[in-house]
């Protein structure tokens, strides 16, 4: 018996950069995996997962209403997504980089142009 649960717990792999919803805070680099439903000619649905990779702006709400903004510059255009945290049509949230800041909402980042402009520490 105390066998089968020693290879039950071992079984189970844990992926470190996977984090929980609740965890998201702004200055974090996250990449979001979205369910997306694509339809062929023939009428065939299919669902796959598309990755955002971005940096969090901010984060609004509490409980299961919150929301947050992910922001990514890709060819010089700045492409922001605003999506609810708990969404089902989040497949799941990786953790690629952590940066320290001070403030809860990082618009300043979305000026090229702006004094308060600088580079960001990263957290370990």
């Amino acid at each position: 018996m105390a066998e089968e649960m020693k290879q039950e717990s071992v079984a189970v792999p844990v992926e470190t950069n996977q984090i929980k919803p609740i965890d998201v805070k702004p200055g974090m680099v996250v990449r979001v995996h979205e369910k997306i439903k694509d339809v062929n000619a023939k009428g065939e649905e299919r669902e796959r997962l598309q990755a955002f990779e971005g940096t969090v702006m901010s984060v609004r709400g509490a409980g299961v209403s919150r929301s947050m903004t992910v922001r990514k510059v890709t060819g010089g255009w700045g492409v922001e997504k605003i999506s609810p945290i708990h969404s089902p049509v989040i497949g799941k949230l990786e953790l690629v980089k952590r940066f320290k800041v001070r403030r809860a909402k990082l618009s300043y980042l979305t000026n090229k142009r702006s004094k308060f402009k600088r580079p960001m520490k990263e957290q370990k």
